[in-house]
């Protein structure tokens, strides 16, 4: 069976970059076409990159701008311009637009998207193509701009950062998280049959101050004081990882841990939890490394309890790599963010003790763990 070959308008944005990711998970599946966003900028190299694609997933558009008629000419220019390759090429790609909630509201943005639909729409029936449009919710996630993709990108970021956020209007924002919303698309993708409306649902609704007190929560029981906050459901779940991505991972990291010593030795508390999950506990001799794996969407902590350690942490698609020292002299920890392959790997002379917890018993069937290295 041959390969689905996507190409991703957009591929360095918010979705764009949880997209392109996550096809990287079905190798077998999946053929990511490369794209660049000054494929815009030259009509050739658009044309190059339609022709190769089975499946194009246009996400490229401008979400705000100071002039809203510049939003607007932007985001219709950007269909009207790939519509040209596509005719171009006598693609036969099936064409999935991420449009917005907002069509129907009355500001330039929406109207954008709408119209933009329609001009698929159009393509579509004219050339015989398959066209999905997708109108889609208030999504959130990992990653995301603050002051740009989401409100809670922006109360994320000033929490972590020394800001308090103000709340606008305390309205109901209906959600979708950015995992749920990729799980939509590719479900699209592989159904191979278009749909020029496709509302996508919401998973999830909340006021804004709602969120925010859970954020405030994130905040003083995670970031304060190193605590796994109670985590009852999905949301709450896929909240607190994205709360935790906006921590910044170099001056957080390793986080010291109390060492208390009398004549019979030392104790250590290494963590306290509102959720469940599972404690591991491993020692690693000299020179070998462990893990060089990533999760999507566990809470992990390591612990370094006796021995001399190194861990490394490493964003998916980045070429940063990240490194922490740790030892069991003085008793530290750091948290894994999901999206980021890491290691760890005994940098001592003598056995290296390590304390693992992550917030979920290991499933085989369902593991989330994706082996890449550091």
């Amino acid at each position: 069976m041959s390969k689905i070959r996507i190409g991703i308008t957009g591929q360095e944005g918010f979705v764009g970059q949880h997209l392109f990711n996550t096809l990287g998970l079905f190798p077998d599946e999946f053929e990511r076409v490369s794209y660049h966003i000054d494929f815009f900028k030259n009509k050739e190299s658009l044309e190059l990159f339609v022709g190769q694609c089975d499946v194009i997933v246009h996400l490229a558009a401008m979400n705000r701008h100071d002039d809203p008629e510049v939003l607007y000419q932007t985001n219709i220019g950007l269909v009207k311009q790939l519509i040209d390759a596509l005719e171009k090429t006598s693609s036969k790609a099936h064409v999935l637009f991420s449009s917005s909630s907002q069509e129907e509201r009355d500001n330039l943005y929406g109207k954008s998207k709408k119209e933009g639909r329609e001009l698929l729409i159009r393509w579509a029936t004219l050339t015989g193509g398959t066209f999905t449009g997708l109108v889609i919710p208030n999504v959130f996630g990992p990653f995301g701009h603050p002051y740009y993709n989401s409100f809670i990108a922006t109360f994320s970021h000033q929490l972590t950062h020394g800001e308090q956020p103000k709340i606008e209007v305390d309205g109901e924002v209906k959600l979708i998280y950015v995992n749920e919303l990729i799980e939509v698309i590719l479900g699209e993708v592989r159904s191979k049959l278009g749909n020029p409306l496709f509302i996508i649902p919401h998973t999830s609704v909340n006021k804004v101050s709602e969120i925010l007190a859970l954020l405030e929560q994130y905040k003083e029981e995670y970031f304060l004081a190193g605590i796994i906050p109670e985590l009852k459901s999905s949301f709450a779940l896929n909240l607190f990882n994205t709360f935790r991505c906006y921590i910044d991972i170099k001056s957080h990291n390793p986080v010291k841990l109390v060492k208390h010593t009398d004549p019979r030795g030392a104790f250590v508390e290494i963590i306290r939890l509102k959720a469940g999950g599972q404690v591991s506990f491993s020692t690693t001799v000299a020179g070998i490394t462990r893990g060089n794996h990533y999760h999507t969407r566990k809470i992990e902590r390591f612990a370094v309890i006796k021995g001399k350690a190194l861990i490394q942490l490493r964003r998916i698609g980045t070429d940063e790599v990240l490194d922490f020292y740790l030892d069991g002299n003085e008793p530290a920890y750091v948290d894994m963010p999901i999206w980021y392959t890491h290691n760890i790997k005994n940098i001592g002379k003598e056995e290296l003790y390590t304390n693992f917890w992550i917030n979920e018993f290991f499933d085989p069937d369902d593991p989330d763990t994706y082996f890449e290295n550091v």
